[in-house]
């Protein structure tokens, strides 16, 4: 394999016209790759190949490929946004569940015999709670609310503590909770069963994480599966060997836990955002229309009723 070399920009426009890429305007062009790096740019190129090449379709120009950048950018930050609110939902009531029954100092809340006690979980509970006193220990001085209750009190109650938890690890956290204890938790949220919940907060850290590193999201595919959801049914979401074709590891996988894990409010105005950039990147297309990136999405042609289905 030959070796990556550096490039100039110009250098870098000379390869996307060689490749059939119709640049209109280099200035702008040559801004936008400077700004925005053309490996990244790049990554959205895709779905405006012909099929089976790496030539891009007759036609299709800089500004397309851009448009599409720029929509997972605003796509990422909705969905970033929303994911926050569920780490935040998730883990105030997290919180409030054990605290309520295990207590609220450290020595409480952490003891070993508050999670499950199966052997095969004993290893993990005790590397999740040394990972725990290691986080609240080293984050616990750098945020003002956590560092008032060590410097006052003493001790950092789990309500606060969870500030400088990580969503990942908060996660590991439930899978280690006493069958009653999950099911408490899950039993606040809209028709989930606390097996599912565990899965749904791994696959939201997954994406948390990947919007924080603004990674390409619109195509991104978990390797976890979701299970068959009454959305899947509802929607008549085609299937192929009795496996549904989307939503099961995809985005609008993703959006399927946003409806189960959002109040309905939120989940309508995150869909009305989305929607909104949906359709600015259709106006924006032109060799090539928006359906061929909502497949890639995994979004069926009806997607738009999720909003309106009742869980």
């Amino acid at each position: 394999m030959a070796a990556k070399v550096f490039r100039t920009i110009d250098e870098q426009l000379d390869i996307l016209k060689a490749k059939g890429l119709v640049i209109e305007d280099y200035d702008r062009a040559r801004d936008i790759l400077l700004r925005e790096n053309y490996f990244f740019l790049n990554g959205y190129r895709s779905p405006f190949l012909i099929t089976g090449s790496k030539r891009f379709i007759d036609g299709c120009t800089f500004e397309e490929l851009y448009s599409l950048f720029i929509f997972d950018r605003f796509f990422r930050n909705i969905i970033f946004k929303n994911v926050l609110i569920v780490e935040n939902n998730y883990k105030s009531i997290f919180s409030y569940v054990l605290s309520r029954k295990y207590g609220y100092k450290e020595k409480d809340y952490l003891n070993v015999n508050n999670f499950d006690r199966s052997k095969e979980k004993a290893r993990q509970i005790n590397d999740l709670i040394r990972k725990l006193k290691r986080q609240i220990r080293i984050n616990g001085y750098q945020h003002s609310a956590t560092s008032h209750y060590i410097n006052n009190y003493g001790y950092i109650p789990l309500w606060v503590g969870v500030k400088v938890l990580s969503f990942g690890l908060m996660g590991e956290l439930y899978s280690i909770l006493k069958e009653e204890d999950k099911d408490e938790i899950a039993s606040y949220y809209k028709n989930i069963d606390s097996e599912d919940f565990g899965n749904y907060l791994s696959i939201l850290s997954n994406y948390r994480n990947l919007c924080a590193h603004e990674d390409i999201l619109y195509n991104h595919e978990t390797q976890k599966c979701i299970n068959d959801t009454s959305i899947h049914q509802i929607l008549d979401i085609p299937q192929v060997d009795g496996e549904y074709i989307y939503g099961k590891h995809d985005i609008f996988a993703l959006i399927i836990i946003l409806k189960h894990v959002l109040t309905y409010s939120d989940f309508k105005m995150m869909m009305n955002e989305i929607d909104y950039e949906i359709d600015w990147l259709s106006s924006k297309l032109k060799c090539i229309d928006v359906s061929k990136v909502l497949y890639r999405m995994g979004f069926p042609d009806n997607y738009k009723q999720i909003s309106y289905i009742d869980l």
